[in-house]
């Protein structure tokens, strides 16, 4: 229990009553401390748990290669559509989140992945590619909804200090739906020791988990409802009508123009899963050792995100200075990884027009010398994409503490993202070299890194933060506005909760940090 303050605001009113009057309360069960429901960290383990069910069992069922499938056509004619509709959709996702609000985006969105699986049911006994390709548009819809719904609340929930763990930590708990996910195939293939499709339990498996994902996005709490450990609050969003919000998105280009920079990031943070998945993880291992490697693969993301995610937010770094070593660190894991993966790729290629895939493919097997190697190297790749996603995810959060502005960035991230992944899944379809898969894959990365850098410099400062941010409970907003050259630790006698990270090269005026 903590201890009463003794510093008391000019109305009469100690710190830690203000606070804990503001703040909710823990609960205990079996001894074990709980944060209230509708705190951030509880809120961002629910999406993480939605996200566990519905596109952390996509990525398990996709992580495979083929989608599960031998042909590996059928999957990239299906994520063609899928991210063609997601990079139309995913522009004004923003949209439909800032009127309908996150939970009914969200429960809608996971409806599609339950489609996705159950189209390649149908397709395993009926071949029908069709079914396919429109389940594969449905879902671009559905996943253009959810996953700028998910960036919202995971940018914009936590205070500006918990922002890069609370999105490793969401990273960690979603790819876990890849590891358990993955389990499912390897323990229905596991006798499999050929190249043949997965069996139906597979796909069933899949098919209600991701249903369970989309009912829980009902149990979300309205970001009106949260608040933070520091007493400062998740900034209301007001619903303007449709047309409003379409005009939303050209303002915020035009006045947050610097997220143009950031696009080529974005178009280069889907577009290596095709080389990676459909490229070298089919052409490599056969059925069982495909789930076997996709576990692995999901397991190195939930490490990567989470390690990076606490890098990102170690307090002894300013924010700004995070950013650059976190930009720092980014390029040369990915140049690391990209250069490690180079002697794998010089040997596979696309089997000949007359020679069956199951034919041509290495179909490594588990037990097989060598097959150690060949599944770090993948497991590599998991990491370079979980802390590519982190970072992406934290510089937008380090840009604003707007919801709204941040429904936009998710939505621009999520589009563009999706619009690379299209482009590389239909020249996939095309049969295009692996080998120009891969070096487009590191050649975007690096586009994308050095496009990134005048924003990086610019843009991130060590706080977003302002008085708006803060519960206007009695005695807090109001001293805090009343003297309007408050130092920081007058603002914090006051009532105004600042880090000593919010503290530094900072005044205030009026409530409002003024930036140096």
């Amino acid at each position: 229990m903590a201890v009463p303050s003794t510093h008391r605001t000019d109305s009469g009113i100690d710190e830690d009553d203000v606070r804990l009057a503001a703040a909710p309360r823990t609960f205990k069960v079996l001894g074990l401390t709980f944060p209230a429901y509708r705190t951030p960290i509880a809120q961002v383990v629910l999406m993480g748990f939605i996200c566990f069910m519905c596109p952390g069992m996509f990525n398990a069922l996709n992580g495979m290669g083929g989608g599960g499938q031998i042909d590996g056509s059928v999957n990239a004619k299906t994520q063609t559509a899928l991210y063609s509709t997601f990079a139309v959709f995913g522009f004004t996702a923003g949209t439909f989140l800032n009127y309908f609000g996150a939970r009914s985006t969200l429960a809608f969105g996971g409806i599609g992945y339950s489609v996705y699986a159950a189209s390649y049911l149908s397709y395993n006994h009926t071949a029908n590619v069709g079914f396919c390709i429109f389940a594969g548009t449905f879902l671009g819809f559905c996943a253009a909804l959810l996953w700028c719904a998910q960036g919202t609340v995971m940018m914009s929930y936590p205070t500006e200090s918990e922002k890069g763990r609370y999105i490793g930590l969401f990273w960690a708990i979603f790819n876990s739906g890849g590891v358990i996910g993955s389990l499912i195939p390897l323990a229905t293939n596991w006798n499999t020791t050929e190249n043949t499709p997965v069996k139906d339990g597979t796909y069933v498996g899949f098919l209600v988990l991701m249903l369970v994902g989309a009912a829980l996005a009902c149990l979300l709490v309205p970001p009106s409802k949260i608040v933070r450990n520091d007493g400062s609050r998740v900034q209301r969003v007001h619903h303007p009508s449709i047309v409003t919000e379409m005009l939303g998105l050209w303002e915020t280009i035009w006045s947050d123009s610097y997220i143009l920079l950031l696009f080529p990031f974005f178009w280069a943070s889907n577009w290596f899963y095709t080389y990676q998945q459909n490229a070298y993880n089919l052409y490599t291992f056969n059925t069982r050792s495909r789930a076997f490697t996709g576990l692995f693969y999901w397991l190195a993301q939930i490490i990567g995100s989470v390690a990076f995610g606490y890098f990102l937010d170690n307090q002894r770094m300013t924010r700004r200075s995070r950013a650059i070593w976190g930009w720092v660190l980014l390029f040369v894991v990915a140049n690391a990884i990209w250069g490690g993966g180079l002697k794998a790729e010089l040997g596979i290629s696309r089997p000949p027009a007359d020679v069956k895939p199951e034919d041509w493919f290495r179909g490594m097997d588990v037990f097989d010398k060598d097959f150690t190697w060949y599944m770090l190297l993948y497991m590599f790749y998991g990491v370079l994409d979980a802390i590519w996603q982190t970072f992406a995810y934290w510089l937008m959060g380090a840009l604003s503490n707007d919801p709204r502005k941040l429904a936009y960035f998710a939505g621009f991230y999520k589009g563009i993202q999706s619009a690379g992944a299209a482009v590389i899944w239909g020249l996939d379809t095309d049969g295009v070299p692996f080998r120009a898969m891969f070096g487009s894959s590191w050649g975007l990365c690096l586009a994308g890194l050095f496009c990134a850098v005048p924003v990086i410099y610019m843009r991130v400062h060590d706080t977003e933060m302002s008085a708006d941010d803060y519960i206007d409970a009695p005695g807090v907003l109001a001293v805090a506005k009343a003297d309007a050259t408050m130092a920081p630790t007058q603002a914090e006698e006051a009532g105004v909760v600042m880090s000593q990270e919010q503290q530094q090269e900072k005044g205030v005026v009026g409530g409002v940090e003024e930036r140096h």
